[in-house]
């Protein structure tokens, strides 16, 4: 095995820590926190994570980052963080996951269009073969349908593919833990008044809460998301984007776990075609890619 494999899969294997650790969101959310506050957690979970990460590394960008780090913020935090839980209160989970399972095909259209990197086939047909695994894992013959809710978790799938694909191309100069903690404070910041306007005041606050808000921002936003940014610089946007896939398979593991929800048929079918989707994008990166002149 040479050098190179052994360091795309140590990349690949910590990147993927990332959606697995997002994948508790659900679990955590419900069972500790307060209800009908998306947004205010939200901020709860970014805006203190990035100001640590900020703390820690004392780097500010150089002046011509500034517009592209705004950019990213609001696409990778504020506009998928907000459309997520949109679509979240009007869209069973199953739907908008769907949704982010389509994100690998889109960034493969982006590289193609934009690098001129044609993707390979296999790449291709392990993509469309994740939507539909993550589409038996997740629909259900009772799904309700809510224009609203599909048109939230579309553009907020959209939202968070560009800013993958725009963080691996722009490449803003500075480490990656100040990469990510001005992505965090800005994003955060930007949900400051959206919080304020939508959500009702947080009044009570728990042990068990204080402990989920503490692993929602230090294992969910702080951990997680310096892993993810490095696995987009280090990754192809298509390889980090279909590790994506490895959230709601977490989340239906926890709660299978945690919650007796049970895994069987349908569902344990879709879930073993997602992960074998998976493992075929990453292992299709290794290959050499072809440049259309």
């Amino acid at each position: 095995m040479s050098a190179r494999t052994i360091s795309h899969i140590l990349s690949v294997a910590t990147t993927a820590l990332a959606p697995m650790i997002w994948g508790s969101t659900y679990l955590v959310t419900t069972q500790w926190l307060p209800a009908n506050h998306p947004i205010s957690i939200a901020v709860i979970r970014v805006l203190p994570a990035g100001l640590l990460l900020l703390l820690y590394c004392r780097e500010w960008p150089r002046k011509h980052n500034w517009l592209a780090l705004f950019v990213l913020s609001a696409l990778n935090i504020a506009v998928f963080q907000t459309l997520l839980f949109v679509a979240a209160y009007r869209l069973p989970g199953g739907i908008a996951a769907i949704f982010g399972a389509m994100q690998p095909l889109f960034l493969m259209l982006l590289v193609w269009f934009f690098d001129r990197v044609q993707p390979a086939l296999i790449a291709v047909i392990a993509a469309l073969v994740g939507v539909f695994g993550m589409s038996a894992l997740l629909l259900t013959p009772t799904t309700n349908w809510d224009e609203w809710g599909l048109l939230a978790a579309f553009f907020g799938a959209t939202a968070m593919g560009v800013g993958t694909y725009l963080a691996r191309r722009w490449q803003v100069q500075l480490s990656i833990f100040a990469f990510t903690g001005w992505q965090l404070t800005l994003g955060g910041l930007m949900l400051v008044p959206l919080a304020a306007w939508f959500d009702p005041p947080i009044v009570h606050v728990d042990i068990q809460a204080l402990f989920g808000f503490s692993y929602l921002c230090i294992a969910g936003a702080l951990i997680a998301y310096v892993l993810w940014f490095r696995g987009i610089v280090t990754l192809s946007p298509i390889a980090v984007a279909s590790l994506g896939l490895l959230s709601p398979i977490s989340a239906a593991v926890l709660g299978w776990i945690f919650l007796d929800q049970a895994i069987h048929g349908y569902a344990l079918a879709g879930l073993i075609i997602v992960l074998v989707s998976v493992l075929i994008v990453q292992w299709s990166m290794l290959r050499p890619i072809q440049v259309e002149p």
